[in-house]
């Protein structure tokens, strides 16, 4: 975006025109006379009953590589970004962004409360009230904002697999007492909770929606596997509680396929779209390509060529791609090997080219892979019921991510 189109629509903004009046704008007018080159967002949907009317194609903030990326992306109409304090320098590259754009009620700004220490860094069960506000404080301080519109409890489920503990995180009476005392200054607006498993996805997230403090969810879904998901979202759309998509793209291992005129991507985020309960998905934009291509979903329908691409990346990938928020086959692994969130971890390094943040989740693990060098009853293989040969995959994972020999 040169600066002088980001100047006039900060003009349009100024003079009261809404984003989404702003980016049909752009689509017919001068802003958009390249047609695809500079698709925007075309379409809203109601997050629960937050108030916030967010974009369909929403930006994931977790690799953000600029400032100017941010001011793009509104231009386009986007307007929800999804952020953290472990998310690298995204917070500070957001704040940049903020000091720039006056119209901050246009936009809404999420975060999680973790630490700024290398993903994950999530503020674990039993932190003191003072380090939740602490946490809120310093992502305000550096996104130059005086209030989030939303704050995450994030990732519930990755790190136990046992459900009692991860629900004393989900509903610490620390974080809620936290969360009441920074709504009430002002500086958060709405609580969230987000999932992408591998344990108890299901049962967290219907928890969250049926306590009654949580006004909207994140989780991941997609076309691949997520059986049990259809009555956790419609539950929560029954209470008034929004739902966001993540993990749309079910393991990226495509990019811009194309089976019957539907690209991969753009199938993919179709089907999730086609969820009425779905406000919306938010998806990593690491760059001008990813906003261009992503953005040409919006508003669209999803059709019979959709699916078959998806079809397609089903047949493809489907004994490869070790399913987000499965983790069926943990329990037979006698060594408590922590497979799912291993196999994620060599998806990022494989598929995300997301290579030095694999490598740093794998090094904090307590449960890694080096068993399974070794393992001569790969029970986890014998397990899965999608015929991934998870044993192998382990193994391999292990070597990528250690950089370990067998001898």
């Amino acid at each position: 975006m040169e600066r002088r189109d980001f100047l006039k629509s900060s003009m349009a903004l100024a003079a009261g025109a809404t984003l989404p009046a702003l980016a049909v704008a752009a689509e017919s007018g001068s802003a958009n006379q390249q047609g695809t080159d500079n698709p925007v967002v075309k379409k809203y949907r109601p997050l629960g009953k937050t108030g916030i009317n967010m974009g369909d194609i929403s930006f994931g903030a977790g690799k953000l590589s600029s400032s100017s990326m941010v001011l793009r992306a509104i231009d386009r109409g986007m307007n929800y970004f999804d952020t953290a304090p472990d998310y690298g320098s995204s917070e500070t590259l957001i704040g940049e962004a903020m000091s720039r754009f006056k119209q901050r009620e246009k936009i809404h700004i999420a975060s999680k409360y973790c630490s700024p220490d290398p993903y994950p860094a999530h503020l674990p069960a039993g932190s003191p009230v003072a380090d939740y506000i602490a946490s809120v404080d310093a992502s305000l301080k550096r996104m130059n904002l005086d209030y989030l519109d939303v704050i995450f409890v994030h990732a519930i489920g990755e790190k136990s697999t046992s459900l009692e503990e991860e629900q004393k995180r989900l509903l610490d009476d620390n974080m809620l007492t936290a969360t009441e005392t920074l709504k009430k200054a002002g500086k958060v607006r709405n609580l969230a909770v987000s999932s992408h498993g591998p344990n108890n996805l299901e049962p967290l997230l219907l928890t969250a929606v049926k306590s009654g403090h949580f006004d909207l969810i994140m989780t991941a879904f997609n076309f691949m596997k997520f059986p049990k998901l259809p009555e956790v979202i419609q539950t929560a759309s029954e209470q008034g509680v929004g739902v966001i998509a993540m993990k749309t793209l079910a393991g990226a291992k495509e990019s811009h396929v194309e089976a019957g005129n539907a690209l991969f991507e753009h199938a993919a985020f179709r089907w999730v779209l086609k969820h009425p309960q779905v406000a919306g998905l938010v998806v990593t934009i690491k760059n001008v390509e990813h906003l261009n291509l992503y953005l040409q979903a919006s508003g669209t329908t999803f059709t019979a060529a959709d699916q078959r691409t998806l079809d397609r990346y089903a047949a493809l990938h489907g004994q490869s791609y070790c399913r987000t928020g499965c983790g069926d086959c943990m329990a037979a692994c006698p060594q408590g090997v922590d497979v799912a969130n291993i196999l994620r971890y060599q998806m990022y390094f494989e598929d995300y080219g997301d290579e030095k943040r694999a490598m740093q989740q794998y090094a904090a693990l307590t449960r890694s892979a080096a068993p399974c060098l070794e393992c001569q009853q790969p029970l986890c293989t014998a397990t899965c019921d999608h015929g991934l040969p998870v044993a192998d995959k382990l193994q391999a994972a292990h070597r990528t991510l250690s950089f370990a020999t067998v001898a």
